[in-house]
């Protein structure tokens, strides 16, 4: 295996012939989001953040199911955008790679929405009234991706090892259940959803093979 330092990685990520680029649409859009939230309101506003379509329980309950989708691209403040969508730049690359466009942004979409759904329903478990946004459960489910897909393809995707994928999916989850203002709920559902759909799209594949 070669060895890498930081800036040779980045370089080979941004120049490399193969570029992912559902990843980098996905990044656009929660870019081009944002700048509009932030022109018709600000992204710290919370009500603000509602009117976009932030994820809120008893407005879904009441039948805007739309907003389980809808929050996935929306962010409160720079900070929030940025760091969901450096990881995203990252991951997303490795996992659109191996699965192609349409079945990453399948996975992405829909363990996003697990996510997304967990959160929804531990929020009318505990009576709380929370309103949540972020691609971080959409993320959790490429996290979930990759460990899966690295697990059955005798432990390695690309550079990336499954021990290393799991040390950084379990300090992220566990940082989403102690830090104050992150859903680890969404982050664990999106998780869990996204390593299901990569067993559904890898394995068939897979068991073909042998």
């Amino acid at each position: 295996m070669p060895a890498y330092n930081d800036e040779d990685f980045i370089e080979q990520m941004i120049h490399r012939k193969d570029k992912s680029i559902v990843n980098f649409i996905i990044i656009a859009a929660n870019i081009v989001v944002f700048l509009i939230v932030e022109a018709t309101g600000g992204s710290e506003d919370v009500y603000h953040m509602m009117d976009c379509g932030a994820s809120f329980a008893p407005l879904i309950q009441a039948g805007e199911y739309y907003r389980l989708f809808t929050c996935m691209f929306l962010h409160f403040g720079f900070r929030h955008l940025f760091s969901n969508m450096l990881l995203l730049f990252f991951v997303g690359d490795y996992m659109e790679r191996y699965l192609g466009k349409i079945k990453y942004l399948i996975l992405y979409i829909g363990g996003g929405l697990c996510g997304n759904l967990l959160s929804y329903a531990m929020e009318l478990n505990n009576g709380d009234n929370v309103v949540s946004a972020g691609a971080s459960g959409a993320i959790f489910a490429v996290l979930g991706g990759l460990a899966v897909s690295a697990l059955l393809n005798r432990g390695r995707l690309y550079e990336l090892t499954f021990k290393r994928i799991a040390i950084m999916a379990v300090l992220s989850l566990w940082t989403g259940f102690t830090a104050t203002g992150v859903d680890g709920f969404a982050h664990l559902g999106g998780f869990i959803g996204g390593g299901a759909i990569a067993c559904v799209f890898v394995l068939p594949g897979l068991l073909r093979k042998n």
